[in-house]
């Protein structure tokens, strides 16, 4: 009993780690309902993620040397080899949209010409389309929480209850990090660069599952201690380069009333 109560601190632990790049998206992605809407839609959205999460689960415990079996060889030694799988597919379609979905937020706030603009004048995505997408990108995410949940324990209720309380948390947290997006907005930015990262993350782990080599270079994963360590550096650039910012701009405020 109290290994079973162990494991389960464990894999919610887990969950809460490796939940962090899926609540950043939920939060940027939900942005895109309409404002009244918002709300209702992470909790939805997250809602539905947890019991397909289950499902999911439940499905790779049975079925999980299918995911892992090869369904497409690429032969061109020298160019590009690979031995793709099911799970290889899903977690490169995955990064792939990610690395899009990040670049058409940037771009577009690049492209705005008055701020206030940004948010109300944008059209908005129906509330089905935008819950849809936190959904299929929660399964997308929930493969890595998953296999390692399974690498702990075989059973099924512990991982059953630690994908519940995750997602439980979830939608408590991703009230929060709207709402702290929303109020500071520069940071709406470094949320998206974070974005990107996640789906490079996401490329790379897909292709090490592919086997994949490009030019007979093997593609690597990038690991977790790099994620973090990138986003570290990525955080102190954005606060340093936020308060020089605003010393500039205390400074060009002195010198006209000067």
């Amino acid at each position: 009993m109290v290994e079973n109560i162990f494991t389960l601190l464990m894999l919610i632990l887990l969950q809460v780690v490796l939940g962090f790049d899926n609540l950043l998206y939920i939060s940027l992605e939900s942005k895109n309902a309409p404002k009244e809407k918002q709300h209702y839609v992470r909790k939805v959205g997250i809602a539905l993620a947890i019991i397909l999460r289950i499902v999911l689960l439940f499905v790779l415990i049975f079925l999980i040397d299918y995911f892992q079996a090869p369904v497409l060889l690429l032969p061109f030694e020298g160019i590009i080899e690979g031995n793709f799988n099911i799970h290889s597919f899903i977690v490169l379609g995955g990064g792939i949209f990610i690395i899009y979905t990040a670049m058409k937020e940037i771009w577009h706030l690049v492209g705005v010409n008055h701020m206030s603009d940004n948010v109300e004048d944008v059209k908005k995505n129906s509330v089905g389309k935008v819950i849809t997408m936190i959904v299929i990108m929660n399964i997308v995410f929930s493969f890595d929480s998953i296999l390692s949940a399974i690498a702990l324990t075989n059973v099924f209720w512990i991982m059953a209850i630690a994908i519940v309380i995750g997602g439980l948390l979830m939608i408590l947290m991703a009230d929060k990090v709207s709402n702290f997006l929303e109020k500071n907005r520069m940071y709406e930015v470094l949320g998206l660069f974070i974005l990107f990262i996640v789906g490079i993350m996401l490329l790379t782990e897909g292709g090490h599952l592919a086997h994949l080599k490009l030019f007979g270079n093997e593609i690597t994963p990038m690991s977790k201690t790099t994620f973090y360590f990138v986003i570290g550096i990525l955080v102190i650039t954005d606060i340093v380069q936020g308060r020089y910012q605003k010393k500039l701009i205390a400074e060009k405020k002195s010198v006209k009333k000067d």
